[in-house]
C-alpha cells in the first residue's frame, strides 16, 4: 500500500468523523440526524469523536487494505491519524488565569 492511499484514507476518516461529530451541515441536516439518533448507543456514538472515528475507519480500511492483516492495522491506524488531527485542529480550551493576591504587611 502507497503512504498516498494511507493519508488519504486517513484524512477521509477524520473528514467523515468530524462531520457526524461536530458540524452542523447545510440546513441543519447534522444536527437534526444526531437529534433523531438520539441519547442510546448510537447518539453516545456521535458524541464521541474517539469512538466515532473507530466505526468510521472500518469501511475505509476494507477499501484500502489488501488482505485481513493489513486492514486490521489500516482501521487502527487511520482512526489514530484521525485523532492526531482532531486533537491539532480542535480549539484548545483555555483555563481560566491564575490570580494570587498577597496580603499587605502593615507595620
Amino acid at each position: 500500500m502507497e503512504l498516498y492511499w494511507f493519508i488519504l484514507g486517513t484524512l477521509c476518516v477524520w473528514r467523515l468523523t468530524h462531520l457526524l461529530y461536530g458540524e452542523d451541515g447545510p440546513w441543519n441536516i447534522f444536527v437534526h440526524f444526531r437529534r433523531w439518533v438520539g441519547n442510546g448507543f448510537w447518539g453516545g456514538l456521535l458524541d464521541c469523536f474517539y469512538c466515532l472515528s473507530i466505526w468510521v475507519a472500518v469501511p475505509i480500511a476494507i477499501s484500502l487494505g489488501g488482505d485481513w492483516k493489513e486492514r486490521i492495522f489500516l482501521w487502527l491506524a487511520t482512526s489514530a491519524g484521525a485523532i492526531l488531527l482532531q486533537r491539532l485542529t480542535a480549539e484548545r480550551e483555555s483555563s481560566p488565569a491564575f490570580y494570587f493576591e498577597e496580603k499587605e504587611n502593615r507595620s
